[in-house]
């Protein structure tokens, strides 16, 4: 009975111990703070507010034409026949869905481009934190952003200098 009682003990010990060991080592990354001080999201950044500055300029430009058009025909509404205030409401209709129409664009290109440019940008983080992940023995890489509670390891000193910044 002894014998049996060491046994289970041992046992126990032996496979609790073998439990312990198969539990993933996890660590953690803050992907936000590394994408923010990346060189190359910074000129992507700088490249996507120069896309949207001359999008804003056109836009301005087109608003300004229009309503300088909707005050000349406001104005001079009571002076011109019925036909052409139909095709004055006409044109002002025209303009109006060329504006809309050129603002739904410029949002779409703006998130196309953003989409592209920052995919390797991504891509290449991904890659060093598997990279440092792997090298340092961890089986789980989480993103700090999400987690509730990283009291972890934290890599994103060293996916940091594996980038090079």
């Amino acid at each position: 009975m002894k014998q049996l009682k060491s046994l289970l003990i041992a046992a126990t010990l032996f496979f609790g111990a073998q439990a312990a060991n198969a539990q993933a080592k996890t660590a953690h990354v803050d992907v936000n703070e590394i994408m923010e001080k990346m060189p190359a999201r910074i000129e992507a950044e700088k490249q996507l507010k120069k896309l949207s500055d001359t999008y804003t300029t056109e836009f301005n430009a087109m608003t300004t034409e229009y309503q300088a058009k909707l005050k000349k025909y406001g104005e001079e509404e009571q002076t011109v026949t019925e036909k052409i205030n139909q095709e004055r409401i006409a044109e002002v209709q025209d303009s109006q869905k060329r504006i809309a129409d050129f603002r739904d664009n410029a949002q779409k290109e703006l998130q196309k481009k953003e989409a592209e440019l920052l995919k390797p940008i991504m891509e290449k983080v991904e890659a060093s934190i598997k990279k440092v992940g792997k090298a340092k023995g961890y089986q789980y890489v989480l993103n700090a952003a999400g987690l509730l509670l990283a009291d972890g390891p934290d890599l994103t000193a060293d996916v940091k200098k594996d980038l090079g910044f």
